[in-house]
């Protein structure tokens, strides 16, 4: 008979790869059922992953474009802000969404055993066929306002990734904190506002007076939400630099996330 050993890992140890990948049926498995449950009682279903980024960029476009008559790097402000709250939704949704997510899952996090992780990172799932459809309704807009952003639309991938990892460090690493401490919960979307505003999401580089731009060159996400744009709108293409420098900061911050959330793990049942 077969026994099965389950060794508890140090407290800066890394997430058992092979761990994470024996049981990815169940991270299948919580990323269908969130799909299923977050539309399912609603009346329009999944037409609000179409309208919200729609009614943002509609906003956007108004007060940025009408108002403000900023510029948007001579394309219609519309889609500009369009392709800016599609790439910001990626991020945001998957901190927003997974940082809740054992605090929601508690009774499974308690009582069964399997990699405690796979709970937060099971929302990206959900994000992406979020992410998915509204990316369908950008592809007609580019036919509508005959835009061709050329070759670097193969590259939204690569974009697509580096939105998901930075969203994933922030989210597994508040997930775990929050187990404790129930104040992330209201903290994080705070503070996730604040981060869109200072990231050029409605608004392009080149409003920005000359003596901040160096804060926003600075900021990861604008490197992000440059690439981006690139890829889909066929604007300027980030610095290499800034290319190579948003890569190792993904994967930094995803390692130090998964390392917080390693370090907490132990205490989840006791707290749960």
């Amino acid at each position: 008979m077969s026994k099965t050993v389950i060794t508890p890992p140090g407290r800066w140890d890394l997430p058992s790869v092979k761990e994470l990948w024996e049981a990815r049926e169940v991270l299948i498995s919580f990323g269908r059922r969130d799909v299923l449950l977050r539309y399912r009682q609603t009346v329009i279903g999944v037409a609000w992953v179409i309208l919200q980024p729609l009614a943002a960029a509609g906003i956007f476009a108004i007060v940025f474009g009408q108002v403000a008559d900023l510029p948007s790097n001579g394309v219609p402000y519309f889609i500009f802000a369009f392709a800016g709250q599609l790439a910001w939704n990626v991020f945001s949704g998957v901190a927003s969404r997974s940082s809740s997510s054992l605090v929601a899952n508690q009774s499974l996090v308690s009582k069964v055993f399997f990699p405690r992780m796979l709970v937060p990172l099971s929302t990206i799932l959900a994000v992406l066929v979020d992410y998915a459809v509204a990316f369908g309704l950008f592809v007609i807009l580019l036919f509508v306002y005959g835009i061709n952003p050329g070759w670097p639309i193969l590259l939204l991938p690569f974009w697509t990734l580096l939105a998901v990892l930075l969203g994933a460090a922030i989210g597994v690493a508040s997930s775990a904190v929050m187990v404790k401490y129930r104040d992330v919960g209201y903290a994080l979307p705070w503070v996730v506002q604040i981060l869109m505003y200072a990231t050029p999401v409605a608004y392009s580089l080149e409003a920005v007076p000359a003596n901040l731009l160096w804060i926003f060159n600075i900021n990861p996400l604008t490197w992000l939400l440059e690439g981006f744009r690139w890829s889909l709108l066929g604007q300027a293409a980030p610095e290499a630099w800034q290319v190579v420098a948003l890569v190792v900061v993904s994967g930094l911050a995803f390692t130090g996330g998964a390392l917080i959330f390693q370090k907490l793990e132990r205490g989840f049942a006791d707290v749960i």
